[in-house]
């Protein structure tokens, strides 16, 4: 799918590692998390939400890395214009791990599991340092922003609930099974395991359905363009590909 493909290699590209896991940001994934920060006209605050966003999206994408390590197969990450990508890497002879089913339904799910460990470690240290964001985050949960909470919130409960936001409810939503978000990928490999005929089709089948019902209710309910079109455009993907499989 062409928005979820690795994106060439630029000049202004970001590389370093972490724990041996090479990791590439694009440009473009600055912009995209500018664009997704600016719920406020405070500058710290939309330089703290790119900052959250990196973290989070980074974070998501080494749980996936951790879990290829764990099986054997070596991979980097590439944090680009859609999010971010843990790719297998090849051996030196051009081969990858073989993996089971059961091994990439593990490695699917070591992403958001790996989001929520974060979301909870915040919420714990919120508590801790005796800040709001257990009320301003469950009792007025917004599906906005944390950087647009009332001002009555300080700047951090403003960043910790920021990370619970973008951690538990882009982690659930990361989870839904539409491809090729994780939980599409579960999906998949479950469904071809319990029927191995017809279980690609029926994945790709509730992939379209699924990504329609979130486009609508995402625009509808929440006036998100944004999700509108990206499940709009990968409920369109999946039925691509049942028309060109099928």
């Amino acid at each position: 799918m062409f928005l979820f493909q690795v994106p060439p290699p630029t000049r202004f590209d970001l590389n370093f590692s972490v724990a041996g896991i090479r990791v590439r940001v694009h440009p473009l994934f600055w912009v995209i998390a500018l664009l997704l920060g600016t719920g406020s006209t405070n500058l710290l605050l939309i330089a703290i939400a790119i900052f959250v966003i990196f973290v989070s999206i980074l974070v998501h994408e080494l749980g996936h890395a951790f879990a290829f390590r764990r099986f054997g197969q070596d991979s980097y990450i590439i944090l680009h214009m859609m999010g971010g990508l843990a790719v297998p890497e090849s051996s030196p002879y051009g081969e990858n791990v073989r993996l089971t089913p059961n091994q990439n339904i593990f490695i699917s799910l070591a992403g958001p599991i790996a989001g929520f460990l974060l979301a909870l470690v915040v919420i714990l240290l919120g508590i801790g340092l005796g800040g709001q964001l257990v009320f301003s985050v469950f009792f007025r949960f917004l599906p906005i922003p944390a950087v647009v909470l009332p001002y009555e919130f300080g700047m951090l409960d403003r960043v910790f609930a920021l990370f619970v936001f973008i951690n538990f409810f882009w982690g659930l939503i990361n989870l839904l099974p539409v491809f090729p978000l994780d939980g599409g990928n579960v999906a998949r490999y479950t469904l071809i395991q319990t029927d191995p005929i017809n279980g690609l089709r029926n994945s790709l089948w509730l992939s379209v359905i699924t990504g329609a019902i979130i486009a609508i209710a995402g625009f509808v309910l929440l006036g998100s363009i944004y999700m509108a079109f990206l499940f709009g455009y990968l409920a369109f993907q999946s039925y691509q590909a049942l028309q060109y499989r099928f």
